[in-house]
């Protein structure tokens, strides 16, 4: 039997993902409040930063807390 299912990803907008590692270049990145893994948002955004997964965890706590 042949597989014909699509595999792309369901919500993929198309738009690649930004690298938030320092390293990569860009500016400095602000640490994750939760990790301290390097979120997405520069050193100087005011207010809670967290990176991608912690982001998605937290998405994920209050979606289900009704």
């Amino acid at each position: 039997m042949s597989d014909d299912r699509d595999t792309t990803a369901y919500c993929d907008t198309g738009t690649p993902h930004p690298d938030p590692a320092p390293e990569a270049g860009g500016p400095p990145f602000a640490e994750c409040v939760l990790c301290r893994r390097p979120t997405e948002y520069p050193e100087s955004y005011r207010g809670i930063t967290l990176c991608p997964v912690c982001e998605w965890q937290e998405a994920q706590r209050t979606a289900c807390s009704g």
